[in-house]
């Protein structure tokens, strides 16, 4: 499928702005906890978007309403709060580069749950990109900022990221991009305040200039990180498919990886290996091959 010029330009503008959430939630855990990143982002997000979100779900059909629930809890819900807690113990650098196995994930999980047929070349990249992961999260002894566990956080994030794709590629292709991210978003609007709430947000924040200025950087995360950005995101999705809007994933390290080199964050040989072995699988599973072979 031939892609128009306006839909890579929505995916270097992705790039672009979720390269630069790592480091905008880094910023932002400088005075709150991870549980405390994550409702934020989510309920100011949500609180936009649900002016327009809740007549949206008076306008999807009810048979739907459950695809979307379940694609703002893998794409939006649980990952929000995964990628502040490995960052805890995760330099920006890594998260952005760990980030890029989403398309692998997609793969593996429309092989076994969707019956997408894969090719010869689709099953290599994701066994070169897998090991590439491997040897990224413990090539280094975990001996510096970055750490197995926390590590591990982002792979689940980025798995719930590929489910994520593939529900909104079957199940709600149909649904405008703005009434669909609306409507998830308002969904969990009202968990992610309570999240807030329990997280002692409100007890603890009493307006220091730090408290404030991580707060700027986070209302940039849900604002333009978040709500802007997964109406994109799933319009893109809805107009190339799963796997072209996956390649944003293999983008954003470029930037994660310049944002982290300009705050000190230490960048060593193995984890650029490692990343290209990513790359290189990430690009054979975009590779045409002649003969299909379906993975089971």
């Amino acid at each position: 499928m031939k892609i128009e010029l306006k839909y890579w330009i929505i995916l270097g503008i992705l790039a672009l702005t979720w390269g630069s959430s790592f480091i905008l939630i880094k910023q932002g855990l400088v005075s709150y906890t991870p549980y405390q990143v994550g409702a934020l982002r989510l309920s100011i997000a949500g609180g936009i978007l649900a002016i327009w979100g809740i007549p949206s779900l008076f306008k999807i059909p009810k048979n739907k309403l459950k695809y979307v629930a379940l694609a703002g809890f893998c794409g939006n819900f649980i990952p929000m709060f995964l990628f502040p807690m490995a960052q805890t113990h995760v330099s920006s650098s890594m998260a952005g580069i760990l980030d890029s196995l989403v398309p692998l994930f997609i793969l593996l999980f429309g092989a076994l749950f969707f019956n997408i047929k894969g090719t010869k070349n689709q099953i290599i990249g994701a066994l070169i990109g897998f090991l590439g992961a491997v040897l990224l999260i413990g090539g280094d002894g975990f001996s510096g900022e970055n750490s197995l566990l926390h590590c591990l956080l982002i792979v689940l994030a980025t798995a719930l990221y590929g489910l994520n794709s593939l529900i909104l590629t079957r199940y709600l292709n149909d649904v405008p991009s703005f009434q669909l991210s609306s409507a998830l978003f308002t969904i969990w609007l009202l968990p992610s305040i309570v999240i807030l709430f329990l997280s002692g947000f409100f007890t603890d924040f009493v307006g220091t200039p730090q408290q404030l200025e991580s707060l700027g950087y986070v209302a940039i995360l849900g604002l333009i990180g978040t709500a802007l950005a997964m109406i994109l995101f799933y319009k893109l999705i809805q107009a190339t498919g799963s796997m072209f809007s996956s390649m944003v994933t293999y983008l954003m390290p470029i930037v994660s990886v310049f944002w982290g080199f300009l705050v000190g964050e230490q960048i060593t040989f193995m984890h650029l290996f490692g990343f290209a072995m990513i790359l290189s699988g990430v690009y054979l599973t975009q590779k045409p091959d002649k003969k299909q072979i379906e993975t089971i």
